[in-house]
């Protein structure tokens, strides 16, 4: 019997940055928050995320586009294969820049179409920040991301895998907010990780 082989990739030292591990913490943390009966993630990666969930008894289902990953579903964003408001919640972490951005809003109505109440995702926010990080004695941690302006903004070159990101030429945050709103969504927050603020959190509420 021959073995299937998981994209070398998701398990190599490097995928699982420090960085990327306190998404994964925003990730649970955003979802478990929402107190939901039934759970879609699309694009499992390495699966820690659904499959942690799994064992705290949250009923999540796996979606993702690669067969060899071993999700509960394999198909595209673009054509999700469950019926309306099958999931109380559906999660879209660090997926929908991995297809042109004229397959976002697309993407945005069928998470919504297949969502009861709510979507969380994450994309990459490329523009540049300064952490500020203060202790204050008997008042605690003050963090607080502040934005660097740029002379240019820089214009994105697919790699490979990105075919847009958040930041980048053409693809500033109103017109992300813009799409999402167009899609049906609700902003509740949208948020960077301090430890990563490559990583931009957006919790939305279908309308």
């Amino acid at each position: 019997m021959k073995m299937q082989v998981k994209p070398n990739h998701y398990f190599e030292p490097s995928y699982d940055s420090k960085e990327r591990f306190v998404s994964y913490w925003h990730q649970i943390n955003e979802l478990t928050q929402l107190k939901p009966s039934s759970i879609l993630e699309i694009g499992i990666g390495n699966g820690l995320v659904s499959n942690y969930l799994k064992q705290r008894g949250y009923n999540v289902t796996s979606m993702d586009i690669d067969f060899r990953l071993d999700p509960d579903a394999v198909a595209s964003v673009t054509h999700i294969p469950f019926a309306n408001e099958s999931f109380d919640v559906v999660a879209c972490f660090e997926v929908l820049e991995h297809l042109p951005y004229e397959q976002f809003y697309p993407s945005l109505r069928e998470i919504r179409r297949v969502s009861k109440k709510y979507a969380v995702l994450s994309l990459p926010d490329a523009n540049l920040v300064y952490p500020l990080y203060i202790l204050v004695p008997k008042i605690g941690e003050i963090r607080k991301l502040i934005r660097l302006p740029r002379l240019k903004t820089p214009r994105h070159v697919f790699d490979g895998q990105h075919y847009w990101e958040i930041g980048k030429a053409g693809y500033n945050l109103q017109r992300i907010m813009k799409d999402i709103e167009r899609a049906g969504f609700t902003l509740i927050k949208t948020y960077r990780i301090f430890e990563g603020p490559y990583y931009r959190f957006f919790v939305l509420k279908k309308e």
